[in-house]
């Protein structure tokens, strides 16, 4: 996974919008890093990608940890003022949750 640190005052769509609009290039570069991604395609694409599923349904892992780590109010809010103390902490809060 890789974390991408934006400005505080900068909204998280920002950084979202590249990957939802064009998906094809993310995909290339998972399937070049080895990675088999679990996005489906849109329902009025010429050419639908075929998913596996049984990867898709997996996704759900990734989305309650994520559900998890908004738990954490100094996560969410980022009350650290430096990126490396924010990042650490992201690392800590990470390492409980796999844990439990």
């Amino acid at each position: 996974m890789t974390l991408s640190l934006t400005p505080g005052q900068r909204a998280d769509i920002t950084e979202t919008k590249p990957l939802l609009d064009e998906v094809d290039p993310l995909i290339e570069k998972l399937e070049e890093r080895g990675i088999s991604p679990a996005i489906p395609s849109r329902k009025n694409r010429n050419c639908p990608r075929k998913p596996r599923f049984s990867i898709y349904k997996k996704r759900s892992i990734i989305e309650r940890f994520f559900a998890r780590l908004r738990q954490f109010s100094g996560i969410v809010t980022r009350y650290d003022k430096l990126n490396s103390t924010f990042i650490a902490a992201v690392q800590i809060v990470s390492a409980v949750i796999g844990a439990n």
